[in-house]
């Protein structure tokens, strides 16, 4: 069966997209899709240039209402910085084009809702790029949790700190305004925190949360920079494009956010992110606790799984490496102990998809799921004004 596939916006999610559409043949041959890259959008000419030379696409357009009036696309993939979400999901919706979008889906929970209702109303499945779901030691984590091994959940720590903006001489990107980004941290890193809590524990009920802004001006770039300015080693990158000195604009939202949920079951959960950390690279941790054992992932060692059960004859914690029979592992990999990386989990994603697609059935998160952390987000930034516990809605 050929899927013909478009692409709006060719930025780095936008090819780690391609290259996980290229990989499902090989990982999932069973699936019987042949993903075939029509058109990709984007504004910039070297992108469309990549578009073609680089990634596959037979074509290369401008402007992404021509990917979705394009006769051949069947699905596509939104890859756009988050003020382009909503316009792009609800077109597509309207096209009746099936999409895969990245998070959070829209800038605030409003835009999320719109996003889930279009989808809904013209009965599209959908995919959500939340891959910290979809490590193979994830799946055994939920399997172990399910299987109550951990005994009743009592409580979760989710911490997700990175280092990416954590020079204050990176210039100001479209991340750091409001009217761009939305939120800071809580779309851009707690949407993933909120959804795999949520994943393995189950919803979140309510919630008390702080938040601040700890590096509050950055410089206009004289040109357009990358959304996710790096630093390397402990030792921030020269500014890229950096504006002459003193033109300095205010950054409109949050660095840090620090939230206390309760969970629907009765557990509590705290969960804590960073974008200005110094020293944590990509440090995205989930501790589930139980009243017989615990568990703990750590996207950094991705493949492991570190397991406490009370009462075993050499207690505290094992560390579980994922193999063949833990998720898509062996779809990757042939044993335990040699690494999946952050691209296969990319391509689980676009198996879900293109499956989701193929069969009319949905298949791994959808923007329901993409509404309901959205959801999270919004009751935690208003407790953070309030300073009161607040209902998730």
């Amino acid at each position: 069966m050929r899927l013909g596939i478009g692409l709006i916006s060719v930025g780095w999610m936008g090819r780690a997209h391609s290259r996980a559409y290229r990989n499902v043949g090989e990982h999932y041959p069973e699936l019987g899709v042949r993903p075939e890259l029509v058109v990709a959008a984007d504004i910039a000419p070297a992108s469309r240039h990549d578009a073609t030379e680089l990634l596959g696409y037979r074509e290369a357009v401008a402007g992404y209402r021509d990917v979705l009036a394009h006769p051949d696309v069947d699905a596509v993939s939104i890859c756009a910085p988050n003020f382009l979400h909503r316009e792009t999901a609800l077109a597509a919706a309207a096209a009746g084009k099936p999409f895969w979008i990245e998070k959070p889906m829209g800038r605030h929970l409003a835009e999320s809702e719109d996003i889930a209702r279009a989808a809904a109303e013209a009965g599209l499945v959908t995919a959500v790029g939340f891959s910290y779901r979809h490590p193979p030691a994830i799946a055994r984590a939920r399997e172990i949790i399910a299987a109550g091994r951990l005994g009743r959940i009592t409580n979760v720590r989710v911490s997700f700190l990175a280092d990416y903006s954590s020079s204050p001489d990176a210039p100001l990107t479209w991340r750091f305004t409001r009217d761009r980004a939305g939120s800071g941290v809580y779309g851009d890193l707690l949407s993933h925190g909120f959804d795999l809590a949520a994943y393995l524990v189950g919803p979140v009920r309510e919630v008390t949360a702080a938040h601040d802004t700890f590096i509050t001006e950055r410089s206009e770039p004289a040109a357009p920079a990358s959304a996710h300015p790096a630093t390397a080693a402990g030792q921030p990158e020269p500014a890229q494009n950096p504006a002459p000195p003193g033109n300095l604009v205010p950054v409109e939202n949050e660095d840090y956010a620090a939230v206390l949920a309760r969970f629907e079951g009765g557990a509590l959960g705290v969960f804590e992110s960073s974008r200005v950390a110094v020293g944590p690279r990509a440090e995205y941790v989930i501790d589930v606790y139980g009243t017989d054992g615990s568990l703990r992932w750590d996207f950094q060692r991705m493949n492991e799984l570190a397991l406490a059960v009370r009462g075993s004859r050499d207690y505290g914690y094992a560390t579980l490496y994922a193999q063949p029979g833990d998720g898509d592992f062996a779809r990757f990999q042939p044993s335990g102990g040699t690494p999946m990386g952050f691209d296969d989990l990319k391509t689980i994603e676009a198996a879900c998809f293109l499956r989701s697609v193929a069969e009319g059935v949905q298949h791994g998160p959808s923007v329901a799921d993409g509404r309901a952390a959205a959801a999270i987000a919004d009751a935690a930034e208003r407790s953070g004004r309030t300073r009161e516990w607040t209902t998730v809605s």
